[in-house]
């Protein structure tokens, strides 16, 4: 796995593949080379050795890093942050402005993935490395970022996914750095000819009419491409965009179900793969396809944070 070449999308933007969770194709970083040279996303702390390997297989040592940005602070985008920032004496970390104090103390970050993720956590995700403050800059909604003499990135501030979670617009591209706020691409099924596009919308901060409103936000801006946090980059952005606003509809109409029918979560996790699996089948693509591992990994999250919404709105 350590030897996997850094994907070229452009002259300037490069995706170095994380192997998160021990998978390809799963979680990405995102190199922009500008005369500031800067990465989007670290992933967690077991992506780092791949982080530095592509840099240096693009040519880049670490002292050349001058931005690293998380999209929001989930430790499969940010876990990585302190370790890897360690490592790049020059390098400034930026994130949301609710991001800030889990960079700085990540206790209460590490202990809710935890309680997701149970015995594998170590495995998947130690070890977390605070960020010194004084590493940290944060930017909010409509603030700017020159990495330069023609690239002034954008920050749109977009929950849905999570509150602390901002998208990066980057003028040269018409490209937006998207994270996980509107959606997850399957990279497995495009060897197939099929593009899925799905929402993520896992605990603790998961709020559709959030997530539709930064959706309809990137619509209105007519990109020609997203790079999202899981994995990779489409130059179909609309037609992607559009496909996740209806999937979110599907998850919220059979959540809706399953709460009247008194079924909590596990009940939802298997309709949605059942929903998934259906439209898959009619693609002809095969039950055991590998994309089912992330896939069913992917509804058991998503039904934890739906079902955490519909509580939430009791209180």
């Amino acid at each position: 796995m350590e030897g996997k070449e850094p994907i070229q999308l452009d002259t300037r933007v490069h995706l170095i593949d994380g192997f998160d969770l021990g998978v390809p194709e799963r979680t990405g970083t995102y190199v922009i080379a500008e005369e500031e040279l800067t990465i989007v996303e670290t992933g967690p702390s077991p992506s780092v050795k791949h982080v530095k390997s592509g840099l240096k297989k693009l040519g880049f040592s670490l002292d050349q890093v001058k931005y690293i940005i998380v999209t929001h602070i989930h430790l499969d985008h940010a876990g990585g942050a302190g370790l890897l920032v360690r490592d790049c004496p020059n390098a400034t970390v930026i994130v949301h402005p609710r991001g800030e104090r889990h960079l700085i103390n990540p206790k209460k970050l590490a202990a809710g993935a935890r309680a997701v993720y149970g015995e594998s956590f170590s495995e998947l995700f130690d070890p977390i490395i605070p960020v010194p403050e004084d590493r940290l800059l944060i930017k909010g909604d409509g603030e700017t970022l020159q990495i330069g003499s023609n690239c002034t990135l954008e920050f749109l501030n977009t929950p849905g996914h999570a509150k602390h979670h901002f998208s990066i617009y980057d003028p040269v591209s018409n490209g937006m750095f998207t994270g996980d706020t509107v959606g997850v691409r399957y990279q497995q099924l495009l060897r197939d000819g099929v593009s899925l596009f799905l929402p993520s919308t896992s605990p603790n901060q998961f709020n559709p009419n959030d997530m539709q409103a930064a959706i309809n936000r990137m619509l209105d801006m007519n990109l020609d491409r997203i790079y999202y946090g899981h994995y990779g980059m489409t130059k179909n952005p609309n037609k992607a965009l559009k496909q996740v606003s209806e999937w979110l509809e599907v998850f919220m109409e059979e959540a809706e179900l399953i709460i009247a029918e008194g079924k909590g979560y596990d009940e939802l996790s298997a309709r949605l793969m059942h929903r998934v699996k259906d439209h898959l089948r009619k693609l002809d693509v095969e039950d055991d396809h590998e994309v089912y591992i992330l896939i069913n990994l992917d509804m058991q999250v998503s039904a934890l944070g739906i079902i955490d919404y519909f509580k939430t709105l009791k209180h």
